[in-house]
């Protein structure tokens, strides 16, 4: 027997003395065991989950909170279902679709897995790169292309590094564990380090942050926060522009949390993680555990935190420079920009037939209500950067730089790392080759190596090409995910007697019908904003109704084959 297999029966025979002792000693033994979980939380802790959580505390203060409690909890009951099929047949996911569900849904689900991992690969490498030259080791590292490459390569073998770690059993992968436990829990010290020192300095009204937990579906439609009664002290002939304005962008911010608390390349991790460590059904209520401890709970702790700090320092707020009465002043805030983009729409801001210079447009928005200027400032996004800034007068510049600095780093850096390792197990499967082994590694290197080239495609035009492509693809396909794992766990041809009956069968159901509806409302009604963008909406069109169509001819031939099975 092999140490790995060893290993195995060791854990197998721990979990059953464990069951047998009580819950104390099921708890510690989950504690010791867990592993995929965290690896889940390393990639949904990434830059978009970063950038999502700091502008849902610009636009609703903490009135947003229980959006990423209600994104991550359905993402949960999604991956504890994946999970339940996975270990109950012992099956590979991907071949389990293709055979019993729809190849056109197993195809569909990991192209669009390798796509991600390699596209949004290389925000990470740039978030990393601005955390170490802004934050960590100023002064050190340049802002030339030359610097990009040199740190973009170091990052790029230290995750590999780690990635080919996890590729070897035994000490190898328990290091790994440790170190993608240890990212995650830098990244959740940093920023709840950070609101802990916010709150002893009496900065934070927990009221009104219990309060923000609590689901609030109107704020889909009208503005929420202290932007709705800024809003409504405006003249009437802007209120409706202002409501349009920020509603849009609450709806994008709430897709986007939806989207990045559980993406598309996360549901093919879980499955494939856990067939990696040789668990089986005996594992079940440990996934389900691991998930909720390992990725469940570092999310909300962080997003909130994230969320609470930007609300206390930009919602409804703006610099002294962009609320001056004097243009010049105004040109200088880094808010003037952003906003000029906004306010030129709006009715009656300047009437002139040519394009108005920067000067005109500052004159006018200088002209304008603080409260109005209030409003369209947060319509602008800002970046993590600009909070631990705004935070140095507050907890020391020294603690706001590092303390930031590390959380987005961190960050960064274990999603670039769980990024590679998906894409090798993917590459692996489309290989249909065992996990690891050089297609795992071919697999990694091309998450990897497009990652590190951000530098050159992730800017201008092509950066939002790129965006568009994928993002429109990966949330067209997490839905159609989620209803594939439904199907599945109701499939008594790939479960046998492990499918859920009676009660258990209307939990699970109602729980995952639930995440399905929210899952499908998110990406329709991203797919049509989407749809709307001149540069590329006529692609994402195209896209969704060629796989539309591919989906439908795959159930057509799935109907045939099991006909001809049936005759024969």
């Amino acid at each position: 027997m092999s140490a790995g297999e060893n290993r195995l029966e060791e854990e197998r025979a721990q979990l059953v003395a464990a069951h047998q002792e009580g819950l104390s000693s099921v708890l510690k033994t989950y504690v010791r065991l867990s592993g995929p979980g965290w690896l889940q939380s390393a990639i949904t802790l990434g830059g978009g989950s970063l950038a999502g959580a700091l502008f849902l505390g610009i636009l609703g203060g903490t009135s947003l909170l229980w959006l990423q409690l209600v994104a991550i909890v359905m993402g949960v009951i999604m991956l504890s279902a994946i999970s339940y099929v996975t270990l109950s047949t012992g099956e590979r996911p991907f071949r389990s679709i293709n055979q019993h569900i729809n190849p056109a849904l197993g195809w569909g689900w990991i192209i669009a897995t390798i796509l991600a991992n390699m596209i949004f690969c290389m925000p990470q490498f740039s978030l990393c790169f601005t955390a170490l030259q802004r934050n960590l080791i100023p002064g050190v590292i340049d802002d030339s292309q030359n610097g990009k490459i040199l740190m973009s390569t170091i990052l790029l073998v230290a995750a590999g590094v780690a990635v080919m770690m996890n590729s070897r059993q035994g000490r190898s992968a328990k290091l790994f564990d440790m170190l993608l436990k240890a990212l995650v829990g830098i990244v959740v010290i940093c920023f709840a380090g950070v609101v802990g020192l916010m709150a002893v300095k009496g900065q934070l009204n927990w009221d009104a942050i219990f309060k923000g937990f609590i689901p609030d579906l109107s704020q889909w439609s009208r503005p929420t926060g202290d932007l709705a009664e800024l809003i409504a002290t405006l003249p009437a002939e802007v209120q409706g522009f202002w409501t349009n304005k920020v509603v849009e962008s609450q709806r994008a911010v709430m897709i986007g949390a939806a989207a990045t608390a559980v993406g598309i390349n996360m549901t093919f991790l879980m499955p494939y993680s856990m067939l990696r460590r040789g668990w089986d059904q005996n594992f079940r209520g440990l996934a389900r555990f691991d998930l909720s401890t390992g990725m469940a709970i570092p999310y909300i702790v962080v997003t909130s935190c994230v969320v609470i700090a930007a609300a206390s320092q930009f919602h409804a707020q703006a610099d002294p420079e962009f609320l001056s009465s004097d243009p010049t002043t105004v040109m200088s805030s880094s808010l003037f920009k952003g906003a000029a983009k906004v306010v030129l729409d709006r009715p009656g801001f300047l009437e002139t037939s040519s394009a108005p210079s920067e000067t005109d447009v500052a004159a006018a928005m200088a002209q304008l209500s603080t409260e109005e200027r209030l409003v369209a400032s947060s319509v602008v996004q800002r970046d993590a950067f600009e909070l631990s800034k705004a935070l140095a007068p507050l907890l020391g510049e020294k603690v706001a730089q590092v303390a930031f600095g590390l959380g987005v780093f961190g960050m960064g850096f274990s999603t670039i790392i769980i990024l590679m390792l998906i894409n090798g197990f993917a590459f692996c499967e489309i290989a249909d080759k065992p996990m690891g082994g050089p297609w795992y590694v071919v697999g990694s290197l091309v998450a990897g190596i497009s990652g590190a080239s951000w530098w050159y495609f992730w800017q201008g035009d092509s950066k939002v090409y790129l965006a568009i492509i994928v993002s429109a693809f990966a949330i067209m396909l997490l839905p159609i995910a989620y209803t594939t794992f439904f199907m599945m766990m109701n499939s008594r041809r790939l479960l046998g007697d492990a499918k859920p009956t009676g009660l258990r069968a209307v939990v699970w159901n109602l729980l995952m019908g639930i995440s399905v509806a929210g899952a499908f409302a998110a990406a329709g009604t991203a797919m049509m904003e989407k749809a709307r963008d001149p540069k590329a909406g006529t692609l994402v069109i195209g896209l969704a109704a060629a796989y539309g169509v591919a989906v439908v001819l795959g159930f057509f031939r799935k109907t045939d084959d099991e006909a001809t099975t049936s005759a024969t």
